[in-house]
């Protein structure tokens, strides 16, 4: 009995399969996965007191070289292909364009508005990462683009023409790390694995400037749901480590800490 059933759905599935044409369903004319390459720039202060240097968030974009948009900017990208899933995708891309295998990559959106891309139905998985300065220094436009470049927020929204809906994409993409900045540990992606807490206060205000706390130390250090998320540095026999690098005085040298912060609306 259980084998002629088994015998009658396997004849199902296949006159199923037979019947079934995929012209029924119409799928996009490609997906392609596009990053929103953040970085922060570092530039000496001229001045004769050790200072913190100024630091500037600014995005990577390509100018497009061929239709459609041509001459004009936009995010890095390419078309997911078939051996790869999405996420894969948006690595290569990254590599492709900055030579970047690794770092933190992580998916933001899907963008589907229709008319979005005039080539056809393209919905488009964007994602963003946060590249340090040092590994852009050598980035060089693809064959498909014009020239590339790194642009301050205020520059890539409100100065340039963009392609596609590329700036909905960064205003989303900014608003996106602004938090993040706020509520998790993303910081030490722009900071050296030894800081000051000037260091973090300063890399902070570069990307949510109108951040202010007076109290940034005592919190950081010591309010119950932050304490334990950095550590002092100490040498090895436990003597505290400082640095007066941008500063007159010796300040004290920090790390990230594995620990996750667990923050609540209601505390």
């Amino acid at each position: 009995m259980s084998e002629n059933y088994e015998h009658l759905n396997a004849d199902s599935d296949e006159q199923a399969a037979r019947a079934y044409s995929s012209k029924k369903y119409r799928t996009p004319d490609g997906v392609p996965a596009d990053i929103v390459m953040f970085t922060l720039t570092k530039r000496e202060r001229k001045t004769v007191t050790k200072t913190l240097p100024i630091r500037e968030l600014k995005v990577m974009l390509i100018k497009r070289k061929g239709w459609p948009f041509a001459g004009r900017w936009a995010l890095p990208g390419g078309f997911c292909q078939e051996n790869e899933s999405i996420y894969d995708a948006a690595k290569r891309e990254l590599m492709e364009e900055t030579g970047v295998d690794g770092g933190h990559l992580e998916y933001l959106n899907v963008y589907s508005q229709p008319g979005r891309d005039p080539r056809g139905w393209i919905i488009s998985h964007a994602f963003f990462a946060l590249v340090e300065e040092w590994m852009l220094e050598h980035r060089q436009a693809a064959d498909d683009a014009e020239d590339v470049g790194l642009f301050t927020i205020q520059e890539a929204l409100e100065e340039l023409e963009l392609a596609f809906d590329h700036r909905t994409i960064i205003e989303d993409a900014y608003r996106r790390i602004q938090q993040q900045m706020l509520e998790t540990t993303i910081a030490r992606q722009f900071l050296p694995r030894d800081f000051t807490l000037s260091e973090l206060y300063q890399v902070i205000q570069s990307v949510v400037p109108d951040f202010e706390e007076p109290n940034f130390i005592r919190k950081i250090t010591s309010t119950r749901s932050r304490k334990g998320i950095v550590e002092e540095v100490r040498d090895e026999e436990g003597n505290l480590l400082s640095s007066n690098q941008y500063s007159q005085r010796p300040a004290q040298l920090y790390r990230f800490t594995e620990l996750v912060p667990r923050l609540s609306i209601y505390t």
